[in-house]
Order: structure tokens, then sequence, then C-alpha cells
């Protein structure tokens, strides 16, 4: 059987500490705290629509413990082991799971709103339709987690590892996330209004047909992604990594792209209206002659002999030059 365990350093105080009528908030529980973890220990797992509102169960081991439909609402679960724990449904707003561990818990539908996750290890773990807006979810790992219809308004997900997740119908309207890892994560239909992908790494993604207009993207890796048909208009991507990727009839008008990487990508088609290509890699990249219609504002670094400033790409199938004086 699995024994409840507290950390190191506060093992031996935990059956002593008095939860058995106010939280650390002075709220009234409805339970005492103390008869639910010696149950846990004796392997009780269900304890479904508690009220556990500011309750203090940070460190404890509660794998596979049933909080559903539980309030956990100002709860203290940091570091917390809740490995495939089920706390669908829960009301969690403003609780604090700071390096918690998650991994394959289901947290679908519970509210999360303005709770901190930092730095919490939720890999695979459920958190369909969950209520994340303004949540702190910072260096947190959520590497293939389901995040299908979840509320991530103005989330702060700095540097979360979303690898391979599922973030399709995901509300990410002013949601920071910079420096974060996306490689390979779904993001259809998700919202992306005000998003902000600064240095975010998008690797090999499917992009195809979603709006990042006005989007801030500078710096981000998108290394052999599908932008085929992606509204990029008045977005930044300045120095930003685009080498391999396909930007077939991608609505770049108005986006500024100084010093980005377009090694190898495929510009078939693609809108260039007003957009700022100065100090462009364009080697070996697939272009039309739309490249050069009126309205491309500044050119790449390469230069002829006679001094004319060009583009150095692969043209209509065979590589070329094409020097617009």
């Amino acid at each position: 059987m699995l024994s409840l365990v507290k950390t190191a350093a506060a093992q031996t105080r935990w059956p002593r500490r008095d939860n058995s009528k106010h939280s650390r908030h002075g709220v009234s529980l409805s339970m005492n705290i103390n008869p639910l973890l010696r149950a846990y220990e004796h392997g009780v797992r269900r304890f479904p629509r508690e009220n556990l509102q500011n309750a203090d169960l940070s460190g404890y081991t509660l794998i596979s413990v049933d909080f559903e439909r539980t309030n956990l609402i100002g709860s203290n679960l940091q570091r917390t082991f809740l490995t495939k724990a089920r706390l669908g449904h829960c009301q969690m707003n403003w609780a604090d799971l700071t390096y918690a561990k998650l991994n394959q818990a289901d947290l679908s539908y519970a509210d999360l709103t303005k709770a901190s996750l930092y730095g919490a290890f939720a890999v695979k773990t459920n958190f369909k339709g969950a209520k994340l807006s303004g949540a702190t979810l910072g260096h947190a790992n959520l590497r293939g987690a389901n995040l299908e219809q979840a509320n991530l308004a103005g989330a702060n997900l700095f540097a979360i590892n979303l690898r391979e997740s599922n973030l399709q119908g995901a509300d990410l309207s002013w949601a920071n996330l910079q420096e974060a890892c996306l490689s390979l994560a779904n993001l259809r239909d998700a919202r992306l209004w005000a998003t902000d992908l600064r240095r975010a790494f998008m690797k090999e993604m499917d992009l195809s047909n979603l709006s990042l207009q006005g989007l801030a993207m500078d710096g981000a890796k998108l290394t052999g992604s599908c932008l085929r048909g992606t509204n990029l208009s008045q977005s930044s991507l300045r120095s930003a990594n685009l080498r391999g990727a396909d930007l077939t009839g991608a609505n770049l008008t108005g986006t500024d792209l100084t010093g980005a990487d377009l090694m190898g990508a495929d510009l078939t088609q693609a809108i260039w209206d007003d957009a700022v290509v100065q100090g462009v890699n364009w080697e070996e990249a697939i272009a039309d002659r739309g490249m050069f219609r009126e309205g491309l504002l500044g050119l790449g670094n390469h230069h002829s002999q006679n001094g004319h400033q060009g583009l150095n790409i692969s043209c209509f199938g065979g590589l070329q030059t094409a020097y617009v004086i």
C-alpha cells in the first residue's frame, strides 16, 4: 500500500498539525484534514465533492486520489504528488500547485482561474475544457497534455513545455508564450488574439490556414513548419527562423521579416504587400514573380558585381539570382 508521506523536512510534524477547525485563512472546512489523510493512508481514494477550500495539502503524496468536483479554492498543493489524480470539475481558483506532480491526472473542466502551476509536472494530463484564464504556468511541463477547448486567456505560459500537446479550440488570447516549446502541438481552431509568441519553439507544426495576424513572433523558431494559407499580416517575425517552412499562399501583408531566415522556404503565391524584408536570408528559397511586385520593402543582402542589391533565391525550379534595381 502506498504510504502517505510528507517532504523529509516536515515528515514528523504533519500528524500534529491542527486542521480540524479552520484552514490557514480561517475559513471553516466541512471535514477534518487529518482524518482524510489517515483514510488515504488506509487505502481510501475517493473523496468527491468535499470542501477543502484553503486547505494545506502541500508536499503530500496523494497518487490516484479522487477529488472529483471537490472545492479546492485557494488550497495549497505545492509540490503535492497528484499523479493520476481525478480532479475533474474541481473548483481550484487561486489554488497553489507550484511544482505539483500532476502527470496523467484528470483536470477536465476544472476551474483553475488565476491558479499557480509554476514549474508543475503535468505530462499527458487532461485539461480538456479547463478554465485557466490568468493562471501562471511558467516553466511547467505539459508535454502531450490535452488542452482541447481550454481557456488560457491572459495566462502566463513563459517557457512552458507544450510539445505534442493538443490545443485544439483553446483560447490563447493575450497569453504569454514567450520561449514556450510548442513543437508538434495541435493548434487547430485555437484562438490566438494578441498572443505573445516571441522566441517560441514551433518546429514542424501545422499552422496552415490559421490566423496569426498582428502577433509578436520575433525570434520564433518555425523550422519546417507548415504555414500554407496562414494569415501573418501585420505580424512581427524579426530574426525568426523559417528554414524549410512552407509559406505557400501565406498572407504576409505588412509583415516585418527583418533579419529572418527563409533558407529553403517555399514562398510560392505568398502575398508580400508592404512586407519588410531587409536582411532576410533567401538562400534556396522557392518563390514566384509575386516576390517582386511593388510594395516589397527592402531586399536581401546579396550584391551583384555591379553593386545592385538583389535576392538570392531558387526561382521557377532553378537556382537563380534575381536582382531588383
